[in-house]
């Protein structure tokens, strides 16, 4: 092909033909290794070796199918011309194409190749196309793909011994849309929406990123005999498992039914705090016992000293008391250290609110709140609801609110701290999770941005799991009010007019440049999540199927139990081989087939009107069938598959 020779390419509908015998030798080779389906593309190439080439006498001829990408194929070659008079004419025919959903349509690149057989690889002749094929268009090609004069000149090499040979080159692109593969990009998947379960997907998906939480979950005592319907340890082994390996999707619907949750229940939005508390309140009792007793405490359990002391006299009391979580005031507070101060600011008891103390009556104190302990990982539940008095109802605040990558509890010389706090630890902690809400307070959607490695930023929105960056994770779930487009606050939206100029000062007020238009901005983060830095390698590190760690903890120290293991893997082989036989669905039929012995067994006893029910009829008479596979094939699969009975 000359450089300068640009391929003339149109659609050629051609479906009422049937597909004839070839002739000749074909050879076949599909590129794409069984390993790499989920690739973004599949290559492959075929080779047609059509001998005879002289005595073709009708004007349209097509290759036998093939297969690439999970498409069936065929070349089709008009050798007088399709519209073209001296031009050979070569297509690439789709021909499920015609029948396919449009979703399932193939959209591919390919290369058609004519070999010169003298000097394969250097004399070549070829054109290159691209296409997504349907049920109006189910081939595409060249109607002057090349001239008779040159394909027939045997200086050219490209016919011998009466032979062409065409070779096709083919790249099937994948539909991120119905292909996307999170697995592949992200490493990770996400948890199926039972209808109103996206808030618990987020929980679950923050917990699943603890890998020391996670450890301790596949710890957990269960039997042989358990079901995961009714055993939550169980349940939540086989999700986080199936998170940790799966390659698709997985369902909560085990878990939920543990949780004795009606289907009803799943249509119901529940408190995300109230879930937190009472999973890890249940899972904790479960551990009772066993060697990950109290990794639940240890993970997310702090204390606060509540002290009181009087100002005149010498009276002081102080309670301690543990926390899993902490809630902060957002309403009134710009940004997270704020929320601290608020809360452990000191409460004056005085006037009509004074303390009485014993042995000394009422008297002026001082109350107020210091951690004397604060966990590994840190716990933030952002008041984003509270009850609006003057309105009777609840309302969603929406307010600014900033939180930061990184958390210094002992800021301002330990100033959160107690006297009696080891001030040995560092308090410095760091984002591992935001879990965001979006809507108002009768309801709204629930995702969760998460650092598994501490650096990389990942949205988990139930199914879908994409890799963000950090100001998605932070500055964009602040809060506040945004402007169309995401611009930035006070921008200009464009120069004061003349006339305006001239009202403004007549009427003697200051010129002031046009603002845009601000809305509140309804998606916020509601909880978040810190690791203390020094505990960062202890609770993060990774959880391997073969074993864990061994600077962990002793009870951590053997693998997932091997009967567990087993029967996680066979429902992972399972859940596979549904996903595959689901997504080639459209290229398949079900055939079953009744016997004359069938027919004689049920008229008269179990059919009076048919001939015969075939939802009676054993699993080996239904065979699952290409739709293209001519009759003749398969009376020789139902043959074979008869002489194996």
């Amino acid at each position: 092909m000359s450089m300068g020779e640009q391929p003339l390419f149109e659609a050629v509908q051609d479906g009422n033909d049937e597909t004839k015998d070839m002739e000749g030798v074909v050879e076949i080779q599909d590129t794409a290794s069984a390993n790499k389906v989920d690739d973004k593309s599949l290559r492959g190439e075929y080779t047609w070796v059509i001998e005879n080439w002289s005595q073709i006498k009708e004007p349209k001829k097509y290759s036998e199918n093939f297969e690439i990408g999970t498409h069936l194929w065929r070349l089709l070659v008009c050798p007088q011309g399709m519209n073209a008079p001296g031009q050979l004419s070569v297509f690439l025919d789709s021909p499920e194409a015609a029948f396919a959903p449009a979703n399932l349509n193939p959209t591919a690149s390919f290369k058609l190749t004519i070999i010169n057989q003298k000097t394969p690889g250097q004399g070549d002749y070829w054109k290159e196309s691209s296409h997504k094929w349907s049920q109006t268009e189910t081939d595409w090609g060249f109607s002057q793909c090349m001239l008779l004069a040159e394909l027939h000149d045997p200086e050219r090499g490209f016919i011998v011994n009466d032979t062409l040979k065409i070779k096709v080159e083919i790249t099937v692109q994948r539909d991120e849309r119905y292909y996307y593969d999170s697995r592949k990009e992200t490493g990770y998947v996400g948890l199926k929406n039972q209808g109103a379960t996206c808030y618990m997907n987020s929980l679950l998906q923050y917990l699943y990123h603890l890998p020391y939480f996670r450890k301790a979950v596949y710890h957990m005592p269960t039997s042989e005999n358990d079901e995961p319907t009714t055993s939550l340890p169980l349940a939540l082994q086989s999700l986080f498992y199936k998170l940790q390996y799966s390659r698709t999707p997985v369902s909560t619907k085990d878990l939920t039914k543990s949780f004795g949750w009606s289907t009803m229940d799943a249509f119901m939005q529940h408190d995300v705090q109230e879930l937190n508390r009472v999973l890890c309140e249940k899972l904790e009792e479960k551990m009772k016992g066993t060697r990950v007793e109290r990794v639940i405490n240890e993970l997310f359990e702090g204390h606060t000293l509540n002290y009181l002391e009087c100002v005149a006299v010498d009276y002081k009391s102080s309670r301690r008391e543990s926390f899993m979580d902490l809630q902060l005031d957002v309403k009134g507070c710009s940004d997270i250290y704020d929320s601290f101060d608020r809360y452990t600011q000191v409460e004056m008891m005085d006037g009509e609110n004074q303390y009485k103390a014993e042995g000394y009556g009422l008297q002026d104190a001082r109350k107020g709140v210091l951690f004397d302990q604060l966990p590994p990982v840190l716990q933030l539940q952002l008041k984003r609801f509270e009850y609006d008095f003057e309105r009777d109802t609840m309302v969603k605040i929406n307010d600014r609110y900033e939180f930061y990558d990184e958390l210094d509890l002992d800021r301002g010389d330990g100033k959160y701290l107690s006297p009696q706090a080891d001030r040995s630890v560092r308090n410095q902690y760091k984002l591992h999770s935001v879990l965001v809400h979006s809507g108002g307070v009768h309801g709204g959607h629930y995702y969760a941005y998460i650092r598994p490695d501490g650096k990389t930023w990942l949205k988990f929105d139930d199914t879908a799991v994409t890799i963000e960056g950090g100001s998605k994770a932070l500055e964009e779930q602040f809060g506040g009010e945004d402007e169309p487009g995401g611009s930035p606050a006070g921008r200009l939206q464009g120069p004061v007019q003349e006339g305006e100029q001239q009202q403004q000062q007549l009427a003697g007020t200051p010129l002031m440049p046009k603002q845009r238009l601000k809305f509140t901005k309804f998606s916020n983060a509601y909880m978040l999540v810190y690791v203390r830095l020094s505990d960062w390698p202890r609770y993060m590190a990774p959880v391997a199927k073969d074993g864990i760690a061994p600077y962990l903890l002793e009870r951590l120290e053997d693998g997932i139990a091997p009967y567990l293991l087993e029967r996680l893997e066979a429902e992972q082989r399972e859940k596979e081989r549904r996903q595959k036989e689901k997504q080639e669905a459209h290229l398949y039929c079900h055939v079953r087939i009744a016997t004359d012995a069938d027919i004689a067994q049920q008229v008269g006893s179990s059919q009076w009107f048919d001939l015969v029910d075939y939802d009676q009829l054993p699993p080996s008479r239904t065979f699952r069938v290409r739709k293209l596979t001519r009759f003749s094939d398969f009376k020789q699969q139902v043959r074979a598959a008869a002489h194996c009975v």
